[in-house]
């Protein structure tokens, strides 16, 4: 029998946002949250607060990975963003922003499987070294177990061998939007501004 998403096109708009660690895309997101109505939701995010969560049975998993740098298996990573997304699709919310997701390629193709095809990806591409310091500063006040330098180094390294071929498939398909990130959080959102109204009609 052949599978479907959980949502057509024409029930969800979804963006995959991409980039290396503390490369700025929440800033982002929520900048487009605020112009342009979008959900904004970041896979980081869903699987803290599942760990947090009183009597989740994958909050012990969940913590080891994210200490270890590693990637959270994608059943459970799927399995909470389609969760948040029918809340939201419930409420008439329509368009999304996946922050930190796909992370790998078969994460990529499951969830265009099983919940929906995205739009296109919003790549927010930075230097290892300017990243390094954004989080390095964060790590000040964030209080994030993973915003140290042993942690932030094997990030950059699981970055670029398992997020980088996700960002190369969307590219043979012609479906990423790359961002430069070195100027200010202001002049990166223009080019995101007008990169997005280019390419949907929102």
């Amino acid at each position: 029998m052949e599978q479907h998403p959980a949502f057509t096109r024409d029930q969800v708009k979804v963006i995959f946002v991409l980039g290396g660690p503390g490369v700025g895309k929440g800033t982002q997101c929520a900048n487009l949250v605020r112009d342009f109505n979008y959900v904004h939701l970041s896979a980081g995010d869903l699987l803290r607060a599942e760990q947090a969560r009183e009597g989740s049975e994958f909050g012990e998993l969940i913590s080891t990975y994210i200490r270890e740098g590693k990637i959270v298996p994608q059943e459970i990573t799927i399995a909470l963003l389609k969760n948040a997304m029918t809340d939201e699709v419930k409420k008439g919310r329509s368009k999304f922003l996946i922050d930190g997701f796909p992370r790998k390629m078969d994460q990529a193709v499951k969830f265009e499987e099983d919940v929906a095809v995205s739009e296109f990806t919003l790549y927010f591409d930075c230097t290892e070294d300017v990243m390094l310091m954004r989080l390095l500063k964060r790590g000040e006040t964030s209080g994030r177990a993973d915003d140290n330098i042993e942690s932030i180094k094997k990030r950059f390294k699981t970055f670029v061998e398992t997020s980088m071929p996700v960002i190369e498939y969307y590219q043979g398909k012609n479906k990423v939007i790359s961002v430069p990130c070195e100027k200010s959080k202001e002049e990166v959102y223009e080019i995101v501004k007008e990169q997005i109204s280019d390419r949907m009609t929102i």
